[in-house]
């Protein structure tokens, strides 16, 4: 039997408990999730890509485990669908928080469809309590110095900590 595989992309700057949902639901579909970490020359992120990659693979090791799967990180800079074949995954697999991601991403979907009618997308809503968290949100949260650990793991609370500590 082959492994189903489904690439998760996004800039998971950082990763929060909406992600890791999203992650941990995968399980059900596929046996191993890539994750995609968009590193792009013109967007400046406020972690790097080996800080991402290090919270990442160290808040889904658990979760891979108990699910008898594998998740592995990747970066890429093109076209998701490029990234996912490159995964070798059949899948890609979105979060959607509401109705605005599921617009913009269904014209992704139809997009992607064009571009590699051989990769399928699924998406996965977010569980009820975490439709509200964003990274955008954690990153403005965590730069005024409020509490973190409703929106992420303690992990990761502690390297935006560390970074707006090296900032000051």
């Amino acid at each position: 039997m082959s492994k189903r595989i489904g690439f998760y992309s996004g800039s998971f700057d950082p990763i929060t408990l909406g992600h890791l949902d999203i992650i941990r639901r995968s399980f059900r579909v596929v046996d191993h999730v890539v994750v995609g970490i968009g590193v792009h020359a013109s967007k400046k992120a406020m972690l790097t890509f080996e800080d991402r990659k290090r919270l990442i693979e160290q808040e889904t090791a658990q979760m891979a485990q108990e699910a008898g799967g594998q998740v592995s990180v990747v970066s890429f800079d093109g076209l998701v669908v490029e990234a996912a074949r490159a995964a070798g995954a059949q899948l890609i697999l979105r979060g959607l928080r509401g109705m605005s991601d599921f617009e913009y991403e269904s014209q992704m979907v139809g997009m992607n469809a064009i571009l590699a009618p051989d990769v399928e997308t699924a998406f996965l809503t977010a569980s009820p309590a975490l439709q509200v968290i964003s990274s955008t949100l954690v990153r403005q949260i965590a730069a005024m110095g409020g509490e973190l650990t409703q929106f992420v793991p303690q992990s990761v609370a502690d390297a935006l900590l560390a970074h707006f500590a090296e900032k000051s």
